[in-house]
This record gives C-alpha cells, structure tokens and sequence, in this order.
C-alpha cells in the first residue's frame, strides 16, 4: 500500500499525518520534532487551535538541523469561521503563516461552512452566551482562499465538516476546485457516502479524530470507546497490533488520509507503524459494522446556523 496519495494538483499527501488539535501549546513543539525524527511529513494545525506557533517551533528546529527540508513536509491550517468575509481571509492565513514562521502552505481548509461574526472574538457570544452568526457566506470565503491561492501563500485549497450540497456548490460556483475534504472519519461515523462522493469527483479526503476522540472537552459519561472495543482488541491481538494501529489501518484501507493527535512519543510512533500489515476483507467487514453514526464533534450548539452542514445525510 502507497504511503501517500496525490492530489488532483499533482502534490503527494502522506497518508499519515500528525493532527494538533487539544495540543497543549508547551507539549505540541517536543511532539512535532519527535513526529518528523520518526518519519512524519504530513502536519495538520489550525489558527483555532491557539498553538500554530509553537507548531511552528517544532517545524522550525527540525529543517533548521537538516533532519528535513520545508518541502519534504506537507502542512496544513485552516480558516476559521470568524474570518469568512472575503477581505479577512488571505490576511488569517498570513497570520497563521507568521505563526508557524513559514512563507507558504501546502493546504488551506475552510474549517467549518459557518460563519461566525467578524471584528471581535473568536467566538462572538451575545448576553446569553450564544454564538452570534456572520451574514458571510462561504462562497465569499471561498473566493478569498482562491485569491490565497493567486498570491502564492498556499499551493492548494480545500474544505472541512462540509455536506455533500455544501462540496457541490463550491465545485459548480468556484472558480478553483477544491483538493481535499476534512472530516469525521472512525468506525463508529465512517462516511462511506460522503467519502465515495468526494472520491468521485476528484476529492481526497482526510478523517479526523480516528479514535472518535475520547478527549473531546464535550464527551458524557457512557458513551462507546472505540478503542476498548472487544472485537477490535481480537483483531488486533491476532495481527499483534494495537486496537490504534488497527483503527488507522482502517482507514487508510478505504483510501483516507489520517491524521492522530498525540504529544506522547510512544504514541506518535506507534501510530506510524502501519504499513507492515493488512486488514483482511473480513476484518474491514467487522469493523465497518461498527457504524452507528456517532459523531463526536457534532457542534450542535450550532445546529440552527444556516449552514450547519449535519442536518443532511452525507
């Protein structure tokens, strides 16, 4: 199996990635020098994330003691929603890239299809606490990443937690196709439909969150863990793997990119030793039969925004 895949510009996306978000800031620069010292190339950060600098640090240390160049890595960040308003977008990316003290980035991703209200927080909230919306629409963001794009500051553009209505109409009104969908992708939320959606019409697609995110801030008691699951631990006991292992294998199998947070340095190398086995046709079936859409981050204190995207099947 390719250890990368090529996007419809002709770049080469390692299959695995390092994910940064719930990164502390003081762990994410020793777990971004670790990741590339064991063989990462592939660095998933976002501006919403508050630790693109220190990112940026652990990047800087590695290229600068010759362990890489800046164009063996593939990095990533993404727009937030509080900077949809076209004249916002290209000066966002340029402070992320003066966060992670690079001249250009590989991907720039829509975070999310809604927008927030620009020229103050992050997070606007009105008296009551509840996000105030944007009348931007993500076409007008869209229109400033392409112009991201014009300027050099990225070489490609893509999308996350977007529907497949969502991907359409940017495909039918952008003047730039976008290369890439971020989502939710794991066993218990696998995306078979939006996955082949996007495969059909050029789209790579990265899943975050491959565990379901057990330490997502929003997470109740009770809810399934994936990786204590018992027919994954058989499957993993047989191949002598870890039920990590197993559920990464998984969907690099099924053609998504993967990209794992941790700042643990066993972790962060176990989790990039997956290419010495294979899930068999049976193992794949078992685990695809753990679907039960279960999203874990489902923002549903969102749910009403116009351009919430879970309200459609796929």
């Amino acid at each position: 199996m390719s250890k990368s895949i090529t996007l419809s510009t002709g770049a080469s996306v390692p299959v695995i990635g390092l994910g940064t978000w719930k990164s502390k800031p003081g762990e994410v620069t020793a777990a971004v020098k670790y990741a590339i010292d064991v063989g990462y190339r592939n660095i998933d950060c976002a501006f919403v994330y508050g630790n693109e600098k220190e990112v940026g640090e652990g990047i800087t240390a590695k290229v600068e003691d010759g362990t890489v160049k800046r164009e063996d890595l593939f990095v990533t960040s993404k727009l937030f929603n509080s900077f949809h308003r076209k004249d916002l977008v290209c000066q966002t990316l340029q402070e992320s890239l003066q966060n992670l003290n690079l001249d250009y980035l590989d991907l720039y991703l829509m975070h999310w299809p809604m927008g927030y209200k620009e020229g103050g927080p992050t997070f606007p909230k009105d008296e009551n606490g509840k996000i105030i919306y944007s009348e931007a629409d993500y076409m007008d963001a869209w229109q400033g990443m392409e112009d991201c794009v014009d300027e050099g500051l990225v070489k490609a553009i893509g999308l996350s937690n977007f529907n497949s209505k969502q991907i359409q109409r940017v495909l039918d009104n952008g003047r730039i196709k976008p290369v890439m969908l971020q989502v939710e992708v794991h066993p218990y939320l696998n995306q078979q439909p939006l996955i082949d959606f996007c495969h059909e019409r050029g789209i790579a697609v990265t899943g975050y969150s491959p565990f379901a995110s057990p330490d997502r801030p929003w997470a109740k008691p009770g809810e399934p863990e994936l990786l204590e699951d018992p027919k994954i631990k058989a499957i993993a006991d047989r191949l002598g793997k870890s039920t990590a292992q197993v559920v990464l294998r998984y969907s690099i199998q099924r053609g998504v990119i993967v990209i794992p947070k941790s700042v643990t340095p066993a972790r962060i190398k176990q989790n990039f030793q997956v290419f010495d086995f294979d899930l068999s046709d049976d193992d794949i079936q078992v685990i695809s039969g753990f679907d039960r859409t279960f999203r874990a981050c489902h923002v549903s204190w969102v749910s009403d925004h116009k351009y919430y995207p879970f309200h459609e099947p796929f």
